[in-house]
């Protein structure tokens, strides 16, 4: 073990009953005795408490939408005008936090033993970490979003489709897709690689807080913290299933006009594409989301190539690095932006903020524990530098392209410094349809469309598949896969709460989107004050692994001063020093851990 620390791992090591009470225990038992004879292998509490959660979700919704829709609007239209700072400044405090302890003398630590290596190579790792992230989401906003800014600019003063509003509109597309998407996934992933796969504690969210909880992660809190960060695990996927249905249905609707994208339509389409999922989940991590990965990374690479080639294509490259360059410029002034002024300028709130901004944080951060067990997973072997410098950087600059290749194309295309074109009507009537209507523009439109479509679905299974293997680790607290049941369980489950989300914009007769925003911005909260606080978490455990190096290193200066003075030999330096330590450490010391690595302590 390369860590200066070691931690019980195994729940039978510590007393639980201590922790949770007898009755609890009690309670414990009996379940424990129902999973075994279902033939489960998973922590009984966290997998039966989110599991019946999430079903009284479902019943409640069925019987009464229309006031659990009332509710979270209400919900959410607080938490956009009342915490939407919050949101806006947390994160671009984790990218500095991120740069700042890539940069640093923690930079050499690897994420397991200190000989640990990457079980995969940087292209499979890269598009692991892709596929399984937001490649729904830039099939569905790559278009939509730059568009969206282009005929509404978010900032007051600025023209619609002028050249200004064209350079706004790709710098916050960017904001909101690039940097900072990657930062809320790169956080979970280091702490959940440094804890789980550096100091042997169990893979779960509650593992992350060790350094303030200790055994209680064992206990009802940190079993708490584990629900919730299952449960907003199925909600964030189930958000980004709904959006991406949608666009599957704009699709069929687009090739096949009799075929109406309605609800019933969508809810076939995840009840499909569900099945698939599960499929793929019986395979494994290796088998099924490493294959459908690099199928899915090559088929949306080729469909952006296409558009490069079949658009104004010296147009384009010039607009990558230029494009680079405005984001950069703008990023600063972006990342503290809280649209403060918008009562005085524009529509007397912070409805830009909270649709855009703050929907999308809160939209990412409930992927975070996925994503973040998920990034872990993978990238076992890799140093601290290397994890956060891959993560961030790589996935952000295809992002960077992506939008480019195909925001750029559409302004244009739509025509910039005159009054919008058939895109931007598209976008008005139903963003689901944008990139359709953009395909239109190309030859061979209805073959892109389909494939389009394909890809749309690819990442829809990939993203399926991806969580219910990672819910059923946040379960069992253990990277080794669980019982082929398990999985499925989460799967159909992810299926259902998607399609219920689906229903419930359908029965309300509100927007789907507007639903999906609602929901999620409610949910992703807790799970947003959760990461804030494993950023705690992460600098008190590298401060004390530090502080546990140098005492070890110490301890070893002491003992060679004592061997010299029993050889009657000159006394070593640091005599008369404290041979206790300031603090106890978190955990006890390896041996050994005080040698340096790298030329650093």
């Amino acid at each position: 073990m390369g860590g200066c620390w070691t931690i019980a791992t195994d729940v039978g090591k510590v007393d639980v009953t201590s922790i949770t009470g007898g009755e609890a225990a009690m309670a414990e038992g009996k379940l424990d005795v129902v999973a075994r004879r279902l033939g489960l292998r998973t922590d009984p509490i966290i997998f039966f408490v989110s599991a019946a959660l999430m079903v009284l979700f479902l019943v409640v919704l069925m019987i009464f939408p229309a006031p659990i829709g009332s509710a979270f609007g209400s919900a959410r239209e607080w938490i956009v005008t009342n915490l939407g700072w919050f949101f806006i400044l947390g994160v671009t405090v984790w990218l500095l936090f991120l740069v700042w302890v890539a940069l640093s003398r923690y930079g050499h630590l690897r994420l397991g033993p200190d000989d640990a290596r990457p079980e995969y190579g940087n292209l499979s790792w890269f598009a692991m970490l892709f596929a399984g992230g937001i490649g729904t989401v830039l099939m569905f906003w790559g278009v939509a979003e730059p568009i969206s800014h282009f005929g509404t600019p978010p900032f007051a003063g600025v023209e619609p489709y002028s050249a200004e509003a064209a350079e706004d509109a790709m710098s916050v597309s960017l904001y909101d897709l690039g940097l900072h998407t990657w930062t809320i996934f790169t956080l979970p992933g280091l702490a959940f690689g440094y804890f789980v796969y550096r100091h042997d504690l169990p893979l779960r969210v509650s593992s992350v807080f060790y350094p303030f909880l200790k055994e209680r992660i064992y206990g009802p809190i940190g079993r708490t913290i584990d629900i919730f960060a299952v449960l907003g695990t199925l909600f964030g996927l189930a958000v980004s299933l709904g959006l991406g249905t949608s666009q599957i249905g704009a699709g069929i609707n687009h090739l096949l006009p009799n075929v109406e994208n309605s609800t019933l339509l969508q809810v076939g389409i995840i009840t499909v594409l569900t099945a698939v999922a599960v499929t793929s989940i019986v395979a494994g991590l290796d088998k099924g989301v490493k294959r459908l990965s690099n199928i899915n990374i090559l088929m949306a690479v080729g469909l952006m190539i296409f558009i490069l080639i079949s658009g104004d294509t010296v147009f384009l490259l010039r607009q990558i690095p230029q494009s680079i360059g405005v984001y950069l410029q703008d990023l600063t002034g972006l990342a503290f932006w809280n649209d403060a002024m918008s009562p005085f300028t524009k529509d007397g709130g912070w409805g830009w903020q909270g649709d855009w901004t703050v929907f999308y944080w809160a939209w990412t951060v409930t992927w975070a524990p996925f994503m973040g067990v998920f990034l872990a997973r993978i990238s076992r072997g890799r140093t601290i530098r290397q994890f956060v410098a891959g993560v961030l950087l790589a996935p952000t600059l295809f992002t960077v392209v992506w939008f480019v290749v195909f925001g750029w194309s559409a302004m244009e295309i739509d025509g910039i410094g005159g009054s919008g074109g058939v895109i931007s009507e598209a976008v008005s009537q139903d963003v689901a349809l944008a990139m359709f209507t953009f395909f239109e523009q190309f030859p061979a439109a209805t073959l892109v469309s389909g494939i389009a479509v394909v890809v749309v679905a690819l990442f829809f299974a990939t993203s399926s598949d991806s969580a219910s293997l990672v819910v059923d680790m946040l379960c069992a607290g253990t990277p080794d896969a669980g019982p082929t049941r398990q999985r499925v369980f989460w799967g159909v489950s992810e299926g259902a709460l998607a399609a219920s989300l689906i229903i419930l914009g359908g029965v309300t007769d509100a927007d789907g989107l507007a639903a999906l925003q609602q929901v999620i911005t409610v949910i992703g909260l807790p799970i947003f004050v959760l990461v804030f606080l494993m950023m705690i978490s992460m600098i008190k455990a590298l401060s004390t692994e530090r502080r546990a190096a140098i005492e070890a290193q110490f301890a070893g200066v002491l003992a060679k001063r004592d061997r010299a003075e029993q050889r009657g030999r000159p006394k070593v330096a640091g005599r008369g020093r404290n041979r206790e330590t300031a603090e106890e450490p978190l955990v006890p010391v390896e041996e050994g851990a005080g040698e340096e690595t790298n030329g650093q302590p």
